[in-house]
């Protein structure tokens, strides 16, 4: 009798859940019927999309500056720093490379010089490189700004002096990434035979790390504000700014896919076998080049390739940038022309450059000069909303650094290297799968760049150390240059001791 009575009850309570199931899903059905109703009979009908407010607010969020903390330019020297003293002789350099390598070498030279107690001549500019570019100092600096701003730190003239011209001199290689100790030690020492010292090279012959608050604070003075370009150099990257602003907030895009950077490199991605040997014909009569055999998938997989324009397109549109957004294309002649840009044209026809914000007249001065040409692009790039680097060579350092110097405005790094422990964070690996068709454009792929780039904007955050295990030369090279972040040596928060407000001149006004 109590089986019975047990087994009734649970089918009672089953038809009872059963029952209020029922009721529940006859409501619901009835509610979407009833918003059905409400459609349109128009078959072309969408999901609804953002309205005008949310669509300002996500574009708002596009062009908005990383917090920057309160961190503010800390320039000024100790209360133990002193004039220069009583110069032991002179010392000549030859800065190497291009524009950025130069100028990141020639406000090392300067403190050198302070360090060994020289008096620096103005450093004569590299006129064999790739560029064959003949102009001198003042052609692409402001020289008499650069030797009065920095009179308290270290005596700068323009020639040597008459009377030491025909001197003996001592020839050196500066060790790479030396510290304080190798030139007071072992350069200073030449003083004893010579008055004249000549830097064969002025590029990476400075440490990064590890060298005296007042040193590293000079190396500031000296590039964010000594060394500003040359008036009318100044004055035409201002006015190719002000054309630039006037189509609204516009990205700087670095698009280092230039022939010197590929044959360099050995990327030969979406090149033609006939473009691919010509690069490296060029790579093979290069002689300062000294890597010759170089595989291009390996680069490219290490991110040591910049990406290509039809990528560039890509990465823009999965960041959610609008077609409509201006870009200045901050970069030489294009490896392929046209051609090779028509893809990312297709998808943001607004590329801009110098020759089409400015007229033939207008860039005459400079047009046969690449440091003055890579000057304008400078200045472009580092007053720009947004700036983009494709590659992370001389220019993209020397850009990116200065943009943190100035309030860490937003720098986006597209993370170009194949991660094997983390596959679904390679751009590299999203690029190929697109070009097979395994994974399409939209709103996943979007997501995921963005995840992947979401600390690759220019944030505060201290310089980088080497990679652990390295040693030697390997291990100095693997640090983070000083110039790519002067953080903590030339930014402190304002709420910091070491805080005090400086009357920084910087070049770009």
């Amino acid at each position: 009798m109590g089986k019975r009575r047990w087994k009734t009850l649970v089918m009672l309570r089953r038809l009872l859940i059963c029952a209020i199931g029922a009721i529940a899903l006859v409501a619901l059905l009835s509610i979407h019927l009833r918003e059905l109703t409400k459609l349109p009979s128009d078959t072309s009908y969408k999901l609804p999309t953002l309205d005008g407010a949310n669509e300002r607010s996500e574009l708002d969020k596009l062009w908005k500056h990383p917090p920057n903390r309160d961190y503010v330019p800390c320039t000024e020297p100790s209360s133990s720093y002193t004039t220069p003293p009583e110069s032991r002789g002179y010392l000549l350099v030859h800065a190497n490379g291009g524009l950025n390598q130069m100028r990141a070498g020639i406000c090392d030279m300067v403190a050198v010089a302070r360090i060994i107690n020289a008096t620096l001549v103005i450093p004569e500019l590299d006129k064999r490189s790739f560029w064959q570019d003949s102009s001198n100092f003042s052609d692409v600096f402001d020289e008499d700004y650069f030797i009065n701003s920095l009179v308290n730190d270290v005596r700068i003239i323009k020639k040597l002096p008459k009377e030491m011209v025909t001197a003996t001199r001592a020839v050196k290689h500066f060790r790479s990434w030396s510290g304080v100790d190798y030139y007071e030690q072992e350069i200073a020492s030449l003083w004893t035979e010579y008055q004249v010292i000549r830097a064969a090279k002025s590029d990476s012959r400075l440490a990064n790390n590890n060298l005296p608050p007042d040193i590293q604070k000079l190396r500031c003075r000296a590039c964010y504000q000594a060394l500003r370009f040359s008036p009318q150099i100044e004055a035409m990257g201002k006015l190719l700014v002000d054309r630039m602003k006037s189509k609204g907030h516009y990205i700087a895009l670095h698009l280092r896919f230039e022939k010197d950077m590929l044959a360099f490199s050995g990327c030969t991605h979406d090149l033609t076998p006939e473009e691919s040997e010509e690069l490296k014909t060029i790579r093979e009569n290069t002689t300062w080049w000294k890597v010759k055999d170089i595989d291009p998938l390996d680069q490219r997989a290490k991110g040591y390739c910049p990406l290509i324009p039809k990528e560039v397109g890509i990465f823009l549109s999965a960041l959610s940038f609008p077609s409509n957004t201006p870009i200045y294309i901050a970069a030489g002649e294009i490896y392929g022309g046209e051609t090779r840009m028509a893809d990312l044209r297709t998808r943001y026809p607004i590329l801009m450059n110098k020759e089409k914000l400015a007229s033939v007249e207008e860039l005459e001065p400079f047009i046969n000069h690449a440091s003055q040409m890579a000057a304008l692009d400078y200045i472009v790039s580092v007053e720009s909303d947004i700036f983009i680097p494709t590659y992370s060579g001389n220019m993209a350092r020397a850009v990116e650094g200065h943009r943190r110097f100035l309030g860490h405005r937003k720098t986006i790094s597209p993370d170009r290297q194949e991660i094997y422990f983390f596959p679904w964070k390679s751009l590299v690996r999203i690029f190929d799968k697109i070009e097979r068709g395994t994974i399409k454009e939209g709103k996943n792929l979007s997501n995921r760049v963005i995840e992947i780039h979401k600390r690759r904007q220019g944030s505060p955050r201290k310089r980088k150390g080497p990679l652990t295990g390295t040693k030697g030369t390997d291990r100095f090279r693997s640090e983070e240059p000083f110039y790519v972040n002067p953080l903590p040596d030339c930014l402190c928060q304002k709420e910091s001791p070491l805080y005090t407000t400086t009357n920084s001149s910087l070049f770009i006004k």
